[in-house]
């Protein structure tokens, strides 16, 4: 009876050991599967309010003017008398050119005036010699007036010498070539001894005006919608006044001292680009922005009223932009939205898909699907 009371308890005992072993086994990771679906992500609830939102553009520099010397006569440097990068004022001699052909026009054309000369006087003679005879009967006065005729011819040939001359003169006069305008002198490609013409393919050098520099760059098609539709005025010219003051950001990240201003919007908008050029201006006294360069403009924006959202509180799927939203019970649900097509900044201001009041979560929401519960941890805008 023993034995059997002992087999009874035994075989009691053993599943229930069983399931005591299964439940302490089990039972922690299932507390810890349900804890670690509901994770916490940080979200911010979204506002309207007033801000200024900077876009930023590539940009290319163009001085004021970027003046090509090129040669008027053929022939050989002879001499160059400024240096690369050096700053000269207009009238300032940059290089001479060894044409002797040119001097030796001079001296043909000088020798053809003296003849001319010679020419003339004694033609003068024979209308002087003529005259008298013509009045005493003894010649026609077909001999005057062909004396005089003759006077005529060789004063417009003395004319046409002098003409030579003059012209002989102004192409000796093309042998030193100054410069047209203030500015810095570029590279020379030609060093003396080389031929030149004004067929040459390339100039001998350019002298660049940058005492004001224009920085281009361009919106596309609805960049310039939006910004037109923000400043107020009948014609672009008024929109222009109130566009603001720009910034220019140098290639090394720098930004430079001098704001500029929006001078033109182009009247066209490129087939092929879809784009709508534009041009800054901005003051360069000192000569730190050399044409050719390349920057980045900044464009202040005054977002008023607006709902803004952190760039990095979206995302992109399937080119289409998107956020997360958080309901009050946790869970989210991604929405598209619709943004103001500007360069991507700190924030967006957004067009459609969110409101005020909303909450979107901030990092990490690539990774949440639809109607996932999220524990929500509200941080600082």
């Amino acid at each position: 009876m023993h034995y059997t009371n002992t087999v009874i308890m035994k075989s009691i005992q053993l599943p229930l050991l069983i399931t005591l072993l299964f439940l302490q086994a089990c039972g922690p990771e299932q507390q810890t599967a349900q804890v670690e679906t509901i994770q916490e992500y940080p979200v911010m609830t979204i506002e309207r309010r007033e801000a200024i939102i900077n876009t930023e553009y590539p940009a290319t520099i163009q001085g004021q003017q970027n003046i090509e010397i090129r040669p008027k006569v053929d022939g050989f440097v002879a001499q160059i008398f400024v240096d690369e990068g050096a700053s000269v004022k207009k009238g300032q001699p940059l290089f001479r050119i060894n044409a002797p052909q040119y001097e030796q026009e001079v001296r043909t054309a000088d020798a053809a005036i003296k003849n001319a000369v010679a020419e003339v006087n004694t033609a003068k003679m024979q209308v002087e010699k003529t005259l008298p005879l013509v009045k005493e009967g003894i010649v026609s006065d077909y001999e005057l007036k062909s004396a005089n005729f003759n006077l005529h011819a060789k004063e417009a040939a003395l004319a046409q010498a002098k003409a030579s001359l003059a012209n002989a003169r102004i192409n000796v006069g093309y042998t030193q070539i100054n410069s047209p305008a203030d500015g810095v002198v570029g590279a020379i490609p030609y060093k003396t001894g080389s031929l030149v013409s004004s067929a040459s393919p390339q100039p001998l050098t350019t002298v660049s005006n940058i005492a004001h520099v224009f920085a281009y760059f361009s919106f596309n098609e609805k960049q310039f919608l939006d910004f037109t539709d923000s400043f107020t005025g009948k014609s672009m010219g008024d929109k222009l006044k109130h566009f603001p003051a720009v910034t220019l950001l140098l290639a090394n990240g720098t930004v430079y001292k001098e704001k500029g201003r929006m001078e033109s919007i182009g009247g066209l908008i490129n087939t092929e680009t879809g784009a709508v050029n534009l041009r800054a201006g901005f003051p360069n006294a000192d000569g730190v922005i050399r044409s050719g360069a390349s920057a980045t403009i900044r464009i202040p924006m005054s977002a008023k009223d607006a709902v803004l959202i952190p760039a990095k509180a979206t995302y992109e799927m399937q080119e289409k932009l998107m956020a997360v939203l958080v309901n009050k019970d946790g869970v989210v649900k991604p929405v598209e939205i619709e943004i103001m097509d500007i360069p991507s900044g700190e924030f967006y201001v957004v067009k459609k898909g969110l409101n005020a009041g909303d909450q979107v979560v901030v990092e990490g929401m690539g990774s949440l699907k639809d109607g996932t519960k999220i524990k929500p941890a509200t941080v600082k805008k």
